[in-house]
Order: C-alpha cells, then sequence, then structure tokens
C-alpha cells in the first residue's frame, strides 16, 4: 500500500466518524417548505484545510459535501445512481463515464472531462502525498479525459469490483481551483450547489446557494434551497443541544447523552441512523498470546458480546452485521453465527489446552510469561468507550489474564499501533464504504513496513478478497461476505456493535448520507 502505515491507519480511524446512514428527515418538518433564508447547522469541530484531495477528516468532508458533487451517488439502498455522470459503461479493469451537459462551475465555467480527470490524478500524484489515495482512491487508479465527448475513464491496472463504486466518494475540483490548488485551503470550486463565501476558522463556514444548478441526482434543482447555509463551530454537544431545542440552529449531529433530551423534545426532527462500528483487534504479533488462534478465541469466548455492546454505545447501538457501513454494496450479514459464542467455561478450558495455566495469584502463566493483555483505546471516542474496555478488562481477569488499559487520545492511536507497537487488544472503529478498503489493513505486510498494524495472517481471508476482486461488485459479493465472516471466525477482530447518531432539526429538514450532506435536500419549514 503506498500510503504509509500510519497515516492510513489515521485515514481509517478518522473516516469511522464520516459513516453513517440517511439524514435527518424523519417525523414532522414542522410545516410547508419556506423561501430563501438561512439553514444553521452545528459543526462539531473546525474542517481545517478544505482542498477535497486532502479531506480525510469526517467533519471536512461533510463541509465540501455542500459545493462539490461527484459522478455518481448511492441510494438508501446502495444502488448507484447518476450524479454528474448521466451514464457509465463497467469494464472489468475501467469505467468510462459520459458527464451530463450544461454543468458549471461555481466560477461559471464549464465542467469539462478534464476536470474530471485532473482530479483523480491530482491525487494519485506522488508529489500530492494525498491521505485519501489508498483509501477512498484506490492505489493504480488513472484517468484520461475525452473532452470532445464528455468523457472520463478511469483505469486500474487489473480487474477491480468497485471502480464505479469508488467515484461515489471522489469530490470534482473545477474552475480556477484546477489551476490553483491554494485557493481551496478556504474556499471551494466545485459544481455543488453552495459556494463558500466566509471561512472564519473556529467559528463559522458561510455559503450561498447557486440558483442555476439543476443538474442533482433524479432532477434535483436549487429552486427551493435555503440562500444561505451557516455551518457554526460548536464543540460542545449540549450547547448544541440547546441552541437547536432553543431554535438558533437548525441541524445537528448528537452522538451522546444529549441525544435522549432531543429524542423527547416536542418539534425536533429527529432520525437515527447506523454511524460506526464498534469492535477490536488483536495484535497476532510472534511474541504476543494472541498470535496463537485457540487464545485468541478463547479470550472472545470469555467476554458476553451482546452486554458488551450495551455498554459500548450507551444502549443506542445495534447488531454488528458486517464491516461495511451503510449504504454497502454488498447486503448481507456476515457475522451471525461466524463470532465465537459466549462460554466462559470453555474460554478456561481453552486456555488450559493451550499451556495457560492459573499461578499463585490467580494469573495464567505459560514457559515462565504471565498473560498480559495491553488493552488500548481511544478516550475521545466518549464514556461508552470507557466503560467497554472496563467490562473487557474485567471478563479477561476472571479468564485469569492481567489487564493493563491504555486510555490515549485520537492523535496518539496510530503512533501506538504502528510505531511502537505496545498493545495487545485495541478498540478501534472502522467507517469505510467499500470492503476492498479494508485490504491493506487486514492483510500484507505488517506494522510497521504496511498497514497491517494487528499482523493479520488470514489466508482465507487473503484468497477469498483476490477472488472477489476480480469480479464485478455484484458478482463478488458473496466472497466479499465469506471474506469478513473468515475474519470473525478466526477472531483476528470481533465484531461487537454498529453504533447509531441522531441527525436532528429544527424548523428545517435535511438528508445526510455516509456523514455527508445531500444538499439539494436542505429546507427550511414554515412554523418550525
Amino acid at each position: 500500500m503506498r500510503t504509509p502505515a500510519a497515516a492510513a491507519l489515521t485515514s481509517l480511524a478518522l473516516l469511522a466518524a464520516a459513516c453513517g446512514g440517511g439524514g435527518g428527515d424523519g417525523g414532522d418538518g414542522g410545516g410547508a417548505p419556506a423561501t430563501g433564508g438561512t439553514f444553521t447547522y452545528a459543526l462539531s469541530a473546525d474542517p481545517g484545510g478544505l482542498d477535497p484531495a486532502m479531506g480525510v477528516l469526517s467533519i471536512t468532508n461533510t463541509t465540501l459535501s455542500l459545493a462539490y458533487d461527484t459522478l455518481v451517488t448511492a441510494s438508501d439502498d446502495g444502488k448507484l445512481v447518476s450524479r454528474l455522470a448521466e451514464k457509465w459503461e463497467v469494464k472489468p479493469d475501467s469505467a468510462t463515464f459520459t458527464l451530463r451537459k450544461g454543468v458549471t462551475c461555481s466560477d461559471g465555467s464549464p465542467l469539462t472531462a478534464s476536470d474530471v480527470a485532473g482530479s483523480v490524478n491530482h491525487i494519485t500524484d506522488p508529489d500530492t502525498k494525498s491521505p485519501i489515495y489508498g483509501v477512498l482512491v484506490p492505489i493504480g487508479m488513472k484517468a484520461t479525459a475525452d473532452d470532445a465527448a464528455g468523457t472520463v475513464t478511469l483505469s486500474m491496472p487489473e480487474p477491480f469490483s468497485f471502480i464505479v463504486e469508488s467515484a461515489r466518494s471522489l469530490f470534482i475540483v473545477c474552475g480556477k481551483g484546477v489551476e490553483d490548488r491554494s485557493l481551496l485551503t478556504r474556499g471551494t470550486s466545485g459544481t455543488g450547489p453552495y459556494q463558500l463565501t466566509e471561512a472564519v476558522p473556529s467559528d463559522r463556514y458561510t455559503f450561498k446557494v447557486r440558483r442555476e444548478y439543476a443538474w442533482g441526482p433524479a432532477g434535483a434543482t436549487a429552486a427551493e434551497l435555503p440562500e444561505t447555509v451557516v455551518l457554526k463551530v460548536i464543540p460542545n454537544e449540549q450547547t448544541a443541544a440547546n441552541l437547536l431545542i432553543s431554535g438558533t440552529v437548525n441541524g445537528a449531529t448528537v452522538y451522546g447523552p444529549d441525544r435522549a433530551r432531543l429524542e423527547a423534545t416536542p418539534g425536533v426532527v429527529k432520525n437515527v441512523v447506523p454511524f460506526t462500528n464498534g469492535q477490536f483487534f488483536y495484535h497476532q504479533g510472534d511474541d504476543r498470546p494472541a498470535h496463537d488462534p485457540e487464545v485468541r478465541k478463547a479470550l472472545t469466548q470469555a467476554v458476553n458480546l451482546k452486554e458488551l455492546a450495551g455498554i459500548a454505545s450507551s444502549g443506542t447501538g445495534r447488531p454488528a452485521t458486517g464491516l461495511v457501513m451503510e449504504p454497502r454494496p454488498c447486503r448481507g450479514d456476515s457475522v451471525t453465527g461466524h463470532v465465537p459464542a459466549h462460554d466462559p467455561a470453555g474460554a478456561a478450558a481453552a486456555l488450559d489446552a493451550a499451556g495457560w495455566k492459573a499461578g499463585p495469584d490467580g494469573v495464567r502463566v505459560k514457559d515462565g510469561k504471565r498473560l498480559t493483555l495491553r488493552l488500548m483505546y481511544a478516550t475521545t471516542r466518549g464514556a461508552g468507550v470507557q466503560a467497554a474496555a472496563e467490562y473487557l478488562g474485567q471478563a479477561w481477569r476472571k479468564a485469569g489474564a492481567e489487564v493493563k488499559l491504555n486510555g490515549i487520545i485520537d492523535a496518539k492511536l496510530s503512533e501506538s499501533l504502528n510505531a511502537t507497537q505496545d498493545w495487545d487488544v485495541v478498540w478501534l472503529p472502522i467507517g469505510v464504504s467499500l470492503p476492498s478498503q479494508l485490504i491493506g489493513f487486514l492483510s500484507g505486510p505488517s506494522a510497521p513496513k504496511g498497514a497491517n498494524f494487528a499482523h493479520l495472517d488470514n489466508k482465507r481471508y487473503e484468497s477469498l478478497v483476490a477472488e472477489a476482486g476480480l469480479l464485478p461488485s455484484a458478482e463478488g459479493c458473496g466472497q466479499w461476505l465469506e471474506a469478513e465472516s473468515a475474519l470473525f471466525e478466526a477472531a483476528d477482530l470481533v465484531p461487537v456493535v454498529e453504533n447509531t447518531v441522531l441527525h436532528a432539526a429544527k424548523g428545517a429538514t435535511y438528508d445526510m448520507q455516509a456523514g455527508e450532506f445531500v444538499p439539494t435536500s436542505i429546507r427550511l419549514t414554515q412554523g418550525g
């Protein structure tokens, strides 16, 4: 994988915050649509630099989604639908997209096939050092343009399942931003229905509507959109909830305890959607206890995963069904029946059989070495994750392990996983939209030489993804799902819960998909 292991893993962990299903359009919208006006949304952090090629933070992509389009998008059931591309032709190793006519950039210039190809090739250029290369844009992808025909072709060096699906995550830069990328640090240059007009870091980002916009999915236009969208940076979730209840802001995404208060507030439009997965990985280095698959399975059997799921999600989660988030290209449940079941007695017997015998203080010992587990987790992931770590520690202590909890901030997570490697178990969220985006993390060179931070070596997984990667996406779904199940059966990683998030609105309605606005869905409502 070209992306350095540490940078790629940071992308994985941070992109997790981007994932989730449709947006806040459930319930009573509070009245008929209103024209004009300002829609204000509570942004939980500053988005940083706004160049789409460098946009790895979820909050950055939320911001960019107002101003940029992609070639295709996904419906709620995961099916691909047109966006900038009106049609496409797919071959095993390439896809050719025909662009819509009449699309313009925010500076008035027409969108060209060269703009689209340039957006791809800029990301794949080694000099760019784009953190989304190898995560959102597959390694080896190239783009060529035919401006006369209005077509752009994305190609891979060998057959690849998700060529078209990869295009749904790629924001297209056009106009002045193509020639001068420095304009994109605090500005936008895209074909979306909004253009950034004011950027005040750590305070607000103001967008103005482009009334000429008429090329949205399914014929969506800007005719009924609010005149202005303000993304107000409000890091404190309680403050955001208070402002939404008072009507000062129209929308907010809430993860923590304030969601219960909002769900009980009349007049608040509520929609609970999938957010990201909660799971843990075992370090399988040669000198680690979990190198032995029987030890991994025994440690998994020692944990009541149903109870753990409730704790980790503070009671707001759903049963885990896979590693890829909604809207998934492959529908199905790869988890049920493939994870070692809760069986403390069986766990004890398996550890005995593996040579780990209880010592005088109750801690198991093998060849003079204590069964010590260093459990790492991010302290910035909320009280549920802290409680989940404590619960895991208790379960494994009962099974005869010495457990050391190591809570660290997100910024140190990648360094600790890859560079120091001083851990045995890690609670790590995953948020990707395609199963192919996980291959480099779940196989291949181990850290620090590669992105395989847990030193996984699952030959069945590797064989299945290699086979699936050569098939068209729909035809390979069976193999992709079976590959995930192979990981769970070997206890390489243990899926625990699918977290959910609340998209809330007052005086407005809006949709979000995978943590990004569906900008043509934003409406202010009368009587809200």
